[in-house]
């Protein structure tokens, strides 16, 4: 089947279109990402008419690329910018109204998990006892385990984006702001990394997210030109100097930079503190860059309740609908 996979993050809005089938894997056809930044849309807990508005315009124009481009179904999910806003239910209605999708908000647990099941699949079951990061625009997510679902899947409130729009006054930050967001991050890791550690020292440890392949870009890892099946690294070694280097610079500066994209530049010192403190709280001195995170693990999850004759399952958990096909609510 040809699904479209909508993803509303708390930077981006990106349409991926994939033709997949149950045990196959999923060849990506089509990607669009409109940068809406949803989070620095947020006042006072409450996402601005502004930023509704966006998303209204943006979700509906992913869906008739999706109906052009022949897909059969739009797992349209959003994130923390959209789960934590005062008014998310008001906004989800106008989305369901006046863009024809119905939005799912994933909870930063199911985040985590389906995180964890891509890059379960991606790596296989030679992965053994697996430990998964995913940073984002509005939070961290973390999962670990030995199966397709992990034994901890959690998330703090310890993403680029809200960490930048909350803590920094100026580009570049100061000093006393760097000290103040490390010693921040330092204390809300410690409780979750010893839930994590609490199953044992992980067999592979691995990161998913555009912050993390920046990083690891930075520290002379591979371009994303020679392709996903290259095996990229970040050694905490490398990332301290990453650390060091770019909290000097400002964002004009840090875009600038090979692998460093200018819609999320603003945030990449942040993002970078933040995988330094997760990286040492949790004993790490080496992670790999997986490809596969949030996106295929949606579609990974839809495809599971696929039966071998075609017909969908009727199983539980954030991917099972009961709503019309993309084409029936037409």
């Amino acid at each position: 089947m040809r699904l479209g996979v909508l993803d509303v993050g708390s930077n981006t809005v990106h349409l991926l279109v994939v033709d997949a089938q149950r045990g196959g894997h999923p060849t990506p056809t089509h990607s669009t990402k409109t940068a809406l930044r949803l989070a620095e849309h947020v006042r006072d807990g409450r996402l601005e008419d502004e930023g509704a508005d966006a998303l209204v315009a943006s979700v509906a124009d992913a869906r008739r690329q999706a109906i052009e481009l022949g897909c059969e179904d739009l797992l349209a999910f959003a994130t923390s910018a959209v789960r934590d806003a005062s008014n998310s239910n008001a906004v989800l209605e106008r989305v369901r109204v006046e863009a024809g999708v119905d939005l799912h908000v994933l909870s930063g647990p199911d985040e985590a998990s389906l995180t964890f099941l891509a890059v379960r699949r991606w790596l296989g079951w030679s992965a053994g006892h697996l430990l998964v990061l995913d940073i984002g625009g509005g939070s961290l997510e973390m999962a670990v385990g030995r199966d397709e679902a992990p034994v901890h899947a959690i998330s703090v409130p310890l993403g680029a984006g809200r960490l930048t729009r909350d803590w920094f006054t100026t580009d570049p930050p100061q000093r006393r702001e760097l000290k103040s967001i490390t010693e921040y991050a330092h204390e809300v890791l410690a409780p979750a990394a010893n839930t994590l550690l609490g199953e044992g020292t992980p067999d592979r440890a691995v990161v998913t997210s555009k912050t993390f392949r920046s990083l690891a870009r930075l520290t002379g890892a591979a371009p994303r030109s020679a392709g996903p099946r290259v095996r990229r690294r970040l050694s905490a070694a490398g990332l301290r100097q990453v650390v060091a280097f770019i909290s000097r610079m400002s964002s004009a500066d840090l875009a600038e930079l090979e692998g460093v994209s200018a819609s999320r530049s603003h945030q990449l010192v942040a993002g970078a503190i933040v995988a330094h403190e997760a990286m040492t709280a949790l004993g790490l001195e080496e992670v790999e860059v997986c490809p596969w995170a949030l996106r295929e693990g949606i579609i990974l999850g839809r495809l599971d309740q696929v039966q071998p004759g075609g017909g969908v399952l009727s199983v539980g958990g954030p991917l099972a609908t009961g709503r019309p096909t993309l084409h029936e609510a037409r």
